[in-house]
């Protein structure tokens, strides 16, 4: 069963321009929309995360950047053999 909404109902103008305000507590923020049949929606604040970026979700990218944020806090970042890891690179045996 759905939970009922906490608060009443509130009258909203479309403008003719097609855009209601649902106050400035929600600015910036983005929204899915669903329209449930004619002339119903129901409006949900959401987090959208770009196809590019899905794979950062996943629990194998978290694994790894933790795995690599353990080793950043343990080695101490250090200049000294930049040159040999500079030419290192320049020759792909990363």
């Amino acid at each position: 069963m759905l939970a009922t909404a906490s608060r009443p109902a509130s009258v909203k103008v479309v403008g003719t321009n097609g855009q209601i305000s649902l106050g400035k507590q929600f600015a910036g923020r983005q929204v899915l929309i669903e329209e449930q049949e004619a002339g119903v929606w129901l409006v949900r604040a959401a987090t959208v995360i770009p196809d590019n970026e899905r794979w950062l979700h996943e629990p194998e990218a978290a694994t790894d950047l933790n795995k690599a944020l353990k080793w950043a806090n343990a080695n101490t970042a250090s200049d000294v053999a930049l040159d040999k890891t500079l030419k290192r690179l320049a020759h792909g045996k990363g």
